[in-house]
């Protein structure tokens, strides 16, 4: 308020200082209220004053209301303008729309208001004029709204007034005309106000704005029309009425004034003459608009609709060619036009013969010869219906419907479709539709056209024929989205069932809006499909096309719903025809020259007769993809069809075929082979436009293909049966039509049935949940195809038929069977899932068994292998018909049907078995054995034996647990057994399959075993082969759990039964050699392939058969022999067995001999270690060894021959074919005594172990008997000899055949180079005659002897001695014999102790002979092995055994001393031929020499173990010493002419060995003993003996050379016997063995230990060579000669002293 107060003191302040001068009145008036103004300010501030005026007067002005009281503040600006001064006038009338606006004018004083308004409006100044008008817009507003007839004349005459005057300005008549308006609508508020009518209002305006689309105006309009129905009902009363308040009698005065106003006549009421009549029109549009509540409410305002308006309407509806002025004008033709849209938008119901004739003026006016801008008004109003469902439904329900109607629906559908056909009529008819696909895009981008009166040009001309064929166009579409809406409808009101729903779509239309639509789509659907299907074909534009489409897909849809069948077909052919249009060479030549045009510039006469070929369908629509424009519209209609046959799924029935005829056009110009042909390049030639964009809706239209059919999981099912009659129908056809077209046309019909195949499967793959209602349809057809005599087709009904049966067994349906177990499930469900199962396997034995073709016979085989590859542990209950289809299959003729069939059985016997019922296996069996018995293909034969191991493998693991009797299989020593297999969830062992007993697991085994034993008689050597190795490695992998009774069966029914048959056909069959199969020919002969010798004879094939029963009967005896020996009768098997053994060796083929005796071999060495196998047992093995082994070499040469070219190969072709079967022979023979004893040692006694004996020394005999050495000469062991030599480390007795050690050794010993018998007796050493008591069948003593005698007695005289061969085989013998030696007890040892020092010392002889050989070198090493390890513990106080001989001790010293003599003096330090070793070997040779010395000084006569406690040692020792000295005077006892020749190494050897003999002489601090004392007296004895002999020897051989220089060696020697004896020390007991006189032998220092008396000795000597001529000897001598006198305790004189 105070704001209020503060703007009108400023307002009066601005009167003042305006009227100051000329109106001094205004000005007084305008202080005295600036004064009150004031005065009430400041009382609102202060709240107090002191001034001394009338406090009621400004309390006067506190408040609107107060003001409007006091009529002095009104007074002073009625005042203002009476003056009519234009500033005062402005001034006064803003204060006035102030006061007015808030309330502070009395209502009173309203008509004195108006009065000076009026007085103003005649003024000739604008801005008092628009002041004016301002001010009467604020009464209307405020409270001061004129309430009677009298003022509210008044204030609306001013506008009118101002309005008409033509001396107003523009502005001032548009303020006028605005005002009026505004005035108008603020009148006829106040009436709803009043009459308590809804307060809301339509929009202003009834035009329907095009920027939208179709279906969006739709959509706009049928919630304005709803909103609207709302309104009215919920806000009138009930029933209408006639009595009126008074603001509402003021309105329907307005009403009937504009109506006559707008009629041409004069306003009585508003005083008004008349005005333009367009002006009072508008005004009626909008009233009708807006305030339809006043009109369906108050009967007063509506008999003015009814009567004045209306009649008002019809008459200025009516057209001819005479209407002139305003109403011809196209702006009031607008206003009559949309007014009457109003009265039937609105009032249709209750105007109905108004709008009845209404519609039928417009329907009627577009044929008429009028305006072109008057038509395209006409449609507009006509499309303005068409959009507005509510108004379609109103307008077809209260007329068309109506029996006592007219159609107008109907009526405004063929008119607007007239319109459409029009097109192709007029001579712009191309210009007009790319104009109308122009409008149609300008649209979709937001963009309006409007009407231009100036139709004088052509362009103008061409726009305004194409605006009325859009809005005809919009109007059809509008009528087909009010259809579809309207189908919604009565879809969500529960009328009609969603096409959506999977339900039975049998029910008809019973709802009033479904009876509507149903009516509807009756009466215009072929009026629509006409004209919309003329613009599809024709028209190119993007817009235009995707709107139709749309129509198109709504109206199919609703059509659907409603189960309108004809509608639903003619639009889906129609929607067909569009996609697979073959555009003419116009279009295809407009296309490619503006392949990047934006607007649609092609236009063609419709074909109504196009033939839909396969061809040029594929063709087409590939040209069209190619194309960028055509590609468009054909993926948008594609997809239109796909949208629906997605929402229509359910109900489309027989109109399916439509649709997949055009999707396998579709699927053809997809895939289509096409683009690189000479056909599609000529109808398409090259285009310049990238076609990425194409590609994609390629992808875009496949992926919805395929959708549109996955989909179908979501219909009812009898839909899809709909759908899959559709596609067999569609196949069947061009089944029909494929035998009797040829070339592409049949091509063509293929595709077609591929296309209807795959959709099929995806079908059947997306209704997996219910495909026992589909099932049968599917696999009919596929039957039907595979029936055709047509591969292509048979080749895809197979391909078919495989990935249906996959995808039904893959489903989650039998997934469920295969996790759930059978007890669980009911009888019913147990019958469901037989019968499926049945029924999804069952083609497969019908495509085999019923059909002729090869190829579908195949075919069928291979759905059958993929099907048990895939599936097969889920089926159950069809096992029998799939095993008897594969029986049937083995006993074909057809090399690939057997193959095919039997990789099924390899998949069931592989991973099949754990699902196959208990009482299905026999079946599988004996299918298995089918296929391995059958002649056409030997691999499978091969095969199918394997999977008979495969079988019998799963029915030992289907076993229960073991039973007693079982237990009895595992004997008691048998430790490792494997436990049974029961079924869980590790073995995949189901119930169905699970073994519940052990007769049931017998009879399958018993059969198993059957066919294996048949087909060990088969005639093919493969296949009998493979049938023995499988039953005995069948008995061998699961004999532990067979039962006593079936071991007993197995051996008596098959094992020996088989041997016996084969041996019987190894020695009847025939020996002629065969040819391989023939090749081909060669310069006019055959050419045969080559067959291995060992098999090409009947004979050798069987004999190789022999080979593997043997080979099986070793492996069971392996296993099982211990619990076999148990059985009955098993001995009579057992010696038919050893019969047999004995006769394959002696007379049979190699092969067979060594495999019986390994079967012999292998059983006895298995078990003799455990002490499983009774010794009776291994005596009659070794036995039958004794037998062969009696027999002469030369008496098994047959054998040779036979493998003489294998054995050859193998070991090269320089051998003789005797010596190469002798080195096989002997080989074999060692290697199974080796195993033989080295297993059962344990159990043999001494004449087991004689007969071993003899055994080795009969293998090297033959060994030694032939003169062939090729393998010597490349230094090699010969392959028998090598295999001695592997042999002999095992040779060790075990512990308690003890006595057999010296028996061993001296065998050995035996076989070394150059030796004597070693046997003076006949007696053998030790105690060999000793048998056990408990040996069974012990052998007779004269027996033992001669045994004894054979292995000792060996010729050793034989030349091939000293063969290299033998010399090789010594080699390594020399160290195996040491090994063993220092392996023998301690009391077996040194009984042979000397003999084995006697062989070493013949070896190390060899040197001479052979100097660069290796036997001398090994026996050096072994004897110092000996020497050092066990030698140097004879001494009995180091643990040896006491009971030595004295004898035996001086045997071995003896043989010591006398090797070691023989070999340092005889082959040691010996000059050898410069060509006889390399410098290497000689130097190694010299390390070795001194190596022996080092050994001999250090180890032996220095070690305190030296024995020298009698006499005959002590000798022995003393003749090492000589050795030794011997070997030092090799220098010295040469002549001088000798000596200058003799090598360096022999003088630096003789060195070495006078350096040993000052080392056993000298004595070191703690190295002394009584051996050490005793070798000390000896040696210094031979030393000074030697030392003296040296130095006389050189004065002597001074002289003798008198002044020649002496040889440096000897020189040398002399040096360093002058040097040693400088450096020796000898201990005092050593010094008492010198001959000098006890005084000296004391010495001067008797504490000393160390003395030098040795010096004394040779004084003589020293004092002789004081005059040699070497001074190097004289300074030795010097000191030598200090050393005596120091030694004597002489000292040098000192006189001083």
């Amino acid at each position: 308020m105070a704001a209020f107060m503060t703007v009108l003191e400023s307002d009066l302040r601005a009167l003042s200082a305006e009227a100051r001068r000329r109106y001094p009145a205004v000005k007084d008036a305008a202080e005295h209220a600036i004064l009150k103004v004031s005065l009430s300010l400041s009382l609102q501030c202060t709240h107090s004053f002191s001034f001394s005026v009338n406090s009621t007067f400004l309390r006067s002005l506190s408040s609107p209301d107060e003001i409007a009281h006091n009529e002095d503040i009104l007074r002073i600006f009625v005042m203002a303008c009476e003056v009519k001064n234009v500033k005062l006038s402005v001034i006064g009338l803003s204060c006035l729309q102030k006061l007015i606006s808030h309330d502070a004018i009395a209502p009173s004083t309203l008509k004195e208001i108006l009065s000076t308004l009026k007085e103003h409006g005649e003024m000739a100044n604008e801005s008092i004029q628009l002041k004016t008008l301002q001010t009467i817009l604020v009464i209307f507003q405020s409270r001061l709204q004129p309430d009677n007839e009298e003022n509210m004349a008044h204030a609306l005459g001013i506008c009118l007034r101002l309005l008409e005057n033509n001396r107003s300005s523009d502005s001032v008549r548009n303020t006028a005309a605005a005002t009026f308006r505004q005035a108008v609508a603020l009148i006829f508020d106040h009436v709803i106000c009043t009459e308590s009518l809804p307060a809301g209002r339509f929009s202003s305006g009834g035009y329907i704005s095009r920027t939208n689309s179709v279906t969006t105006d739709v959509n706009r309009n049928i919630k304005r029309l709803e909103s609207l129905e709302l309104e009215v009902i919920s806000g009138g009363p009930s029933l209408m009425r006639d009595t009126l308040t008074k603001p509402g009698k003021l309105g329907l005065c307005l009403l009937e004034d504009l109506t006559t106003l707008a009629a041409g006549g004069s306003a009585i009421w508003l005083r008004v003459g008349s005005i333009q009549r367009s002006f009072a029109l508008d005004l009626l549009e909008f009233i009708l608009s807006n305030y339809v509540v006043l009109f369906r409410t108050l009967i007063p305002f509506e008999q003015v609709l009814r009567h004045q308006i209306c009649s008002l309407l019809m008459t200025s509806l009516r057209t001819n060619s005479e209407i002139e002025g305003e109403v011809g004008e196209p702006y009031f033709r607008r206003l009559v036009l949309r007014s009457v849209a109003h009265i039937i938008r609105l009032y249709s119901s209750s105007l109905t013969t108004e709008t009845e004739v209404f519609l039928s003026m417009l329907v009627r006016s577009i044929a008429l010869d009028l305006p072109l801008w008057h038509r395209i008004l006409v449609l507009e109003v006509l499309r303005g219906f068409c959009v507005e469902a509510r108004t379609l439904r109103i307008l077809f329900q209260n007329f068309d419907l109506h029996p006592n109607n007219s159609n107008v629906v109907e009526g405004m559908v063929k008119a607007l479709a007239r319109v459409v056909s029009s097109v192709q009529y007029l001579e712009t008819g191309e210009e007009s539709l790319a104009a109308v696909a122009g409008m149609f895009s300008s649209k979709a981008k937001g963009i309006e056209w409007s009407l231009d009166n100036d139709a004088s040009n052509a362009a103008v001309l061409v726009a305004s024929e194409a605006h009325a064929i859009t809005l005809a166009i919009e109007g059809l579409l509008g009528v087909v989205f009010g259809v579809a809406t309207l189908t919604d409808e009565a879809v969500d009101d529960g009328e009609l069932e969603s096409p959506r729903c999977d339900t039975d779509q049998s029910t008809k239309c019973t709802g009033i809006t479904a009876s509507l639509c149903m009516s509807m789509v009756d009466s215009t659907w072929l009026i629509i499909l006409d004209a919309l299907s003329l613009i599809l074909m024709k028209s190119q534009g993007e817009a235009i096309i995707l709107e139709i489409l749309k129509g198109y897909q709504a109206f199919t849809q609703a059509c659907g719903v409603l189960r309108a069948v004809e509608p639903l077909n003619s639009f889906l052919a129609s929607l067909c025809k569009f996609t697979i249009y073959i555009p003419n060479e116009a279009e295809k030549r407009s296309v490619i020259l503006s392949p990047s045009s934006k607007r649609a510039e092609q236009l063609v006469d419709q074909r109504e007769g196009i033939v839909l070929t396969p061809k040029n369908v594929q063709v087409s629509l590939f040209v069209c993809f190619l194309s960028n424009t055509s590609c468009w519209y054909s993926a948008k209609a594609l997809r239109t069809l796909f949208n629906i046959a997605h929402r229509l799924q359910n109900v489309l029935g027989p109109s399916w075929v439509l649709v997949l005829e055009t999707l396998s056009a579709l699927d053809r110009a997809i895939h289509s082979p096409h683009a690189t042909t000479q056909e599609v390049s000529a109808a398409v030639p090259k285009l310049t436009r990238d076609s990425s964009g194409q590609y994609s809706d390629f992808n875009i239209l496949s992926s919805l293909n395929s959708q549109l059919f996955e989909s179908s999981a979501l219909m009812h099912v009898s839909a899809v049966q709909s759908l899959l009659s559709a596609l067999r129908q569609l196949s069947r056809q061009c089944m029909a039509e494929t035998l009797s077209s040829i070339g592409q046309t049949s091509t063509q019909k293929i595709g077609i049935i591929s296309f209807a195949v795959e959709r099929i499967l995806s079908i059947l793959v997306s209704n997996l949940h219910r495909v026992e209602a589909l099932w049968d349809e599917v696999v009919g057809h596929f039957l039907e195809l595979a029936d055709s005599s047509s591969p292509q087709l048979q080749t895809m009904a197979l391909d078919a038929l495989d990935k249906s049966i996959c995808a039904v067994l893959g489903s989650d349906q039998f997934q469920e069977i295969t996790t759930s177990k059978p007890v669980d499930a009911s009888n019913d469900q147990i019958d469901h899932l037989r019968s499926l199962e049945c029924a999804v396997i069952s083609p497969l034995n019908a495509l085999y068994s019923l059909s002729q073709c090869f190829d579908v016979r195949a075919g069928s085989l291979k759905i059958l292998l993929h099907v048990l590859e895939r599936h097969g542990e889920k089926l159950r209950y069809s096992w029998s018909n799939i095993l008897e289809m594969l029986r049937a299959v083995a006993h074909a003729s057809e090399r690939d049907l057997i193959t095919l069939g039997f990789q099924s059985l390899r998949v069931i016997m592989n991973d099949g078995l754990s699902t196959i019922p208990a009482d299905c296996l026999h079946e599988c069996i004996d299918v298995a054995g089918a296929y391995s018995a059958q002649k056409t293909e030997l691999n499978i034969s091969l095969t199918a034996v394997g999977l008979l191991w495969t079988s019998t493998d799963f029915i030992v693991k289907g076993l229960m647990p073991w039973t007693e009797e079982e237990f009895e299989t595992d004997q008691r020593n048998y430790e490792k057994r494997e436990e049974p297999l029961l079924p869980d969830s590790h073995n995949e062992v189901t119930s169905g399959t699970y073994l519940s007993n052990t007769g049931e697991r017998d009879k399958l085994l018993v059969s198993v075993f059957s066919l294996l034993q048949k087909l060990g008689a088969d005639e093919r050597p493969e296949v009998r082969n493979s049938a023995v190795r499988m039953l005995f490695q069948t008995l061998g992998s699961h004999g532990q759990k067979l039962s006593k009774i079936m071991w007993e069966d197995c051996l008596w029914n098959y094992v020996f039964p088989a041997l016996e048959h084969a041996s019987h056909l190894a020695a009847t069959s025939s020996k002629d050699e065969w040819q391989g199969k023939e090749l081909g020919t060669r310069k006019g002969k055959a050419v045969h392939m080559l067959i291995h010798h060992s098999r090409n004879t009947a004979q050798k094939q069987w004999d190789e058969t022999l080979v593997l029963v043997l080979g099986g009967i070793a492996r069971i005896f392996r296993s099982f022999f211990p619990f076999l020996i148990s059985l009955r009768n098993f001995q009579s098997g057992w010696d038919s067995l050893l019969v047999f053994a004995k006769n394959s060796i002696l007379n049979g083929s190699k092969e067979v001999a060594l495999a019986a005796i390994n079967c012999l071999q292998s059983t006895v060495v298995s078990h003799s270690a455990k002490g499983n196998v009774p010794i009776t047992y291994i005596r009659s093995v070794l036995d039958i060894y004794e037998a062969v082994l009696q027999k002469p070499p030369n008496s098994i040469e047959h054998v040779t021959s036979k493998v003489k070219q294998e054995i050859l190969h193998g070991l090269g072709t320089n051998s003789t074919p005797h010596f190469v079967h002798i080195c096989l022979y002997v080989g074999t023979r060692l290697h199974m005594f080796r195993e033989l004893y080295v297993q059962a040692q344990g159990m043999f006694d001494n004449g087991m172990y004689k007969q071993f004996l003899l055994v080795i020394n009969s293998a090297i005999q033959e060994a030694k008997t032939t003169n062939i050495n090729f393998e010597a000469e490349y230094g090699h062991v010969p392959p028998a000899q090598r295999t001695i030599l592997e042999i002999i480390p095992l040779l060790r007795p075990a512990g308690h055949l003890k006595s057999m050690w010296i028996l061993l050794l001296k065998n050995l010993l035996h076989y070394l180079p150059a030796a004597d018998s070693l046997l003076d007796d006949p007696e053998p050493v030790g105690n060999s005659n000793h048998i056990p008591a408990d040996t069974p069948n012990p052998l007779s003593s004269t027996e033992l002897m001669k045994r004894e005698e054979l292995i000792l007695n060996v010729n050793l005289a034989s030349p091939a001695m000293a063969s290299n061969t033998y010399n090789l085989f010594a080699e390594k013998l020399v160290t195996l014999l040491v090994d063993l030696f220092l392996q023998a007890p301690a009391t077996e040892k040194y009984k042979v102790f000397p003999d084995i020092i006697q062989g070493l010392g013949r070896c190390m002889t060899t040197r001479r002979d052979d100097p660069d050989g290796k036997l001398w070198r090994f026996a050096v090493d072994g004897f110092h092995r000996i020497l050092i390890d066990d030698v140097s513990k004879l001494n009995p106080a180091f643990g040896t055994d006491v009971a030595m001989t004295r004898s035996s001790r001086v045997h071995v010293w003896k043989e010591v001393a006398d090797v070691y003599e023989l070999f340092l003096v005889g082959h040691c330090g010996r000059a050898v031929p410069s060509n006889a070793l390399s410098a290497a070997a000689r130097e190694t040779d010299e390390s070795l020499e001194m190596k022996i010395l080092d050994i001999l000084g250090d180890k032996i006569l220095r070690s305190e173990n030296v024995p020298l406690d009698v006499i005959s040692t002590y000798l022995i020792v003393q003749r090492l010493i000589s050795t030794l000295d011997r070997c030092a005077s090799r220098t010295c006892c040469l002549p001088l002419e000798t000596v200058e020749l003799m090598p360096s190494h022999c003088s630096r050897f003789s060195l070495s060995c006078l350096h040993k003999l000052f080392s056993l002489s000298s004595y070191e601090i703690g190295d002394w003993n009584l051996s050490r004392s005793e070798v000390s007296k000896i040696s210094i004895m031979m030393l000074m003996s030697r030392c003296d002999f040296i130095l006389r020897k050189l004065l002597t051989d001074e002289n003798v050379l008198g002044d020649r220089s002496l040889p440096p060696a000897r020189l040398e020697e002399v040096i360093f016997v002058l040097q040693e004896l400088a450096r020796l020390v000898i201990h005092s007991e050593t010094a008492y063995a010198l001959p000098l006189h006890p005084h000296l032998k004391e010495g001067v220092s008797q504490e000393n230990l160390r003395r030098r008396s040795h010096l004394l000795v040779l004084f003589p000597s020293f004092c002789e060579l004081v005059i040699s001529r070497e001074p190097r000897v004289r300074e030795l001598v010097q000191v030598l000669l200090g050393l005596i006198a120091t030694e004597l305790g002489l000292q040098k004189l000192d006189l001083t002293s």
